[in-house]
C-alpha cells in the first residue's frame, strides 16, 4: 500500500500544482476585475478597460489550465488509484 502511494506521489504533486495554479489565476482575475470596476468608477476608464482585459485573460488561462491539464490529470490519478 505504501509503495503504491509513493508511486502516485509525483502525479499527485502535479495535480496539486495544476489545481493551485488554476485557483491562483482565478483569484488574480477576480482582483483585476474588481480593480477595473473601481478604477472605471473613479474616472479612469482607459485604465479600467485595460485591467478588465487583463482580468479576462487571467480568467481564460485559469479555465484552460483547469480543463486541459487539471481534469485529465485528475481522471488519470483516479483511475490509477482505483487500479491499486
Amino acid at each position: 500500500m505504501t509503495t503504491a502511494l509513493l508511486e502516485l506521489l509525483p502525479e499527485l504533486l502535479e495535480l496539486l500544482v495544476y489545481g493551485t495554479g488554476s485557483l491562483g489565476l482565478s483569484a488574480a482575475a477576480l482582483y483585476a476585475e474588481s480593480f477595473a470596476v473601481a478604477t472605471a468608477q473613479g474616472g479612469q476608464p482607459k485604465l479600467g478597460a485595460w485591467a478588465a482585459v487583463m482580468g479576462a485573460v487571467a480568467l481564460s488561462f485559469a479555465y484552460l489550465l483547469a480543463t486541459d491539464k487539471l481534469r485529465p490529470k485528475l481522471t488519470e490519478v483516479k483511475g490509477e488509484f482505483r487500479g491499486h
